[in-house]
């Protein structure tokens, strides 16, 4: 049995206005991941996802470097309890 997991991360760098968002929920919807990835005010895209624990480690790992058009200078993150209360994964404002 899978351990289900949920992490909040916040990418730094240039992440908005570069395709970061959609890059992330096409990667999330690959590993069968629910949650979303929205920009920030302070130019950032926090990413909020949950799912089997490799899948969510996997995701992390992914965001460190995101797409060949943005720049990923910092990835804070930390885990938090499994909701349930997603059923994809969505891009937000």
């Amino acid at each position: 049995m899978t351990t289900v997991t949920r992490a909040h991360a916040v990418v730094s760098g240039t992440v908005q206005g570069v395709g970061f968002r959609y890059w992330t929920a096409r990667r999330a919807d690959e590993l069968g991941l629910v949650g979303h990835a929205r920009n920030l005010f302070d130019g950032t895209v926090e990413v909020e996802a949950e799912g089997p624990a490799p899948a969510v480690d996997a995701l992390l790992e992914a965001i460190r470097t995101g797409p060949p058009s943005a720049t990923v200078s910092d990835v804070t993150w930390e885990t938090m309890t499994p909701r349930g209360d997603a059923d994809g994964f969505d891009v937000l404002r």
